[in-house]
């Protein structure tokens, strides 16, 4: 069968893989067990948004979108593209510094631009205000670009009564389990979840959700947050971009600036115009490397939740930990992980042992921190400290915290 190729052209491809791309990474290459199906549809410049249609003009449409499904690969997804298994190396090789292909999960859309049958550009279209673009700028490179857009937060109040758990109460009041469990390793310090609550107690989020041009894009924060425990109240209110009781104290513990128990000499700084020790390419360096010997016990730098074990074909194994909504760290080239997806961790917490793993010039750690979505020099950036409100932001405060008491129902 002959594939046309029209611009701008939508592709639901079901295809039966024995795999999915976030279960099994990157690297399959089972055969198709089915012929393709194809239903093809081209958008007319009609059906998008003023704004977006003014920048249509401007660009050059991609020759294919294609939304992935359960059981997909990126692997068989370019095979059946008909573009080159290299290419699609030659992304992942720049995705080492982004780590974005394996979140890729089934919804997320792909869009492709192709010249003469060889990949130009891949696009990874996550939600509306989060786009990651790989541009090729050579025979065998590509460069990337994150797109992050702030778009418009909507705040809603959700409020519930327990008759039974915590997590059952907040989830039929709206929340989703990812917020309830911000919620309980917030308040982990204030209250056993298990065995403090009663039936009766009562509990209060504000939540904003984020639109970009009035579409919801599935992200979410927690402005604010009331339970009534008894004959107790515990609170919390984010404020720039750390969470606060009600008298301005950190709910926060302190971040550890090492992730390891003593200092490692520092091999490799974070540099993001590094020329890359193996191919000698201008490659950003987003952390930090760490000469540590194979086997040597790696720490959480703070308390958070483990989001990704994963193994890369460069990065080797890595794990990425989410410290509420706006730190993120990660670790790379390890030989054992001791943590699984989904599981609390407490700073200093042993989480792995390093190694030489993917792509390394030897054994080290790489070492990332990431503040709201974008990384940092995980040695100079400012790191969450356990320090209340200062004098200077206390107005401030103030009024965020009264804002959110008074949708709250409380003046």
């Amino acid at each position: 069968m002959k594939m046309i190729r029209p611009k701008r052209l939508l592709l639901a491809l079901g295809v039966a893989v024995p795999v999915s791309l976030v279960a099994a990474g990157l690297l399959s290459y089972q055969p198709l067990s089915a012929p393709l199906e194809l239903r093809l549809s081209v958008p007319e410049v009609s059906d998008l948004s003023s704004a977006d249609a003014e920048e249509v003009k401007d660009l050059e449409p991609a020759d294919f979108v294609y939304t992935i499904e359960p059981g997909d690969t990126l692997s068989t997804i370019f095979e059946m593209l008909g573009i080159p298994q290299k290419h699609m190396y030659q992304v992942l090789e720049s995705d080492v510094s982004i780590l974005a292909l394996d979140t890729l999960k089934p919804g997320d859309q792909l869009a492709f631009w192709l010249n003469e049958g060889a990949l130009s550009k891949l696009e990874l279209i996550f939600s509306p205000a989060h786009q990651v673009v790989f541009s090729r700028v050579g025979d065998e490179t590509f460069e990337y670009h994150e797109n992050l857009l702030e778009g418009e937060w909507k705040e809603e109040l959700i409020a519930g009564e327990i008759n039974g758990s915590f997590y059952v109460a907040a989830k039929n009041a709206g929340l989703n389990a990812l917020e309830v469990q911000r919620i309980s390793n917030l308040l982990q310090d204030k209250i056993n979840f298990r065995r403090d609550l009663r039936a009766g107690d009562l509990f209060q989020v504000v939540r904003a959700e984020q639109f970009v041009n009035g579409e919801p894009t599935g992200n979410s924060r927690l402005e604010g947050l009331r339970i009534i425990n008894r004959a107790r109240e515990l609170t919390a209110f984010m404020f720039d971009g750390h969470y606060y009781d009600l008298n301005g104290e950190s709910l926060a513990r302190a971040f550890m600036r090492y992730p390891t128990e003593r200092k490692f000499r520092l091999s490799s700084p974070f540099n993001p115009n590094r020329k890359h020790p193996v191919t000698g390419r201008v490659r950003p360096h987003n952390g930090t490397d760490f000469a540590t010997p194979i086997g040597t016990p790696i720490l959480a730098t703070g308390d958070g939740v483990v989001t990704r074990v994963q193994n890369h074909p460069y990065a080797g194994l890595y794990i990425v930990i989410e410290h509420g909504q706006k730190y993120r760290t990660r670790y790379l080239h390890l030989s054992k992980s001791l943590v699984s997806k989904g599981q609390t961790v407490s700073r200093g917490q042993k989480i792995a042992l390093s190694g030489n793993s993917g792509r390394s010039t030897g054994a080290h750690l790489h070492y990332e921190l990431h503040i709201s979505g974008r990384p940092v020099d995980a040695m100079r950036a400012p790191i969450p400290v356990a320090e209340a409100v200062g004098d200077k932001d206390r107005v401030a405060f103030n009024e965020l915290r009264n804002r959110i008491l008074a949708q709250m129902g409380e003046s």
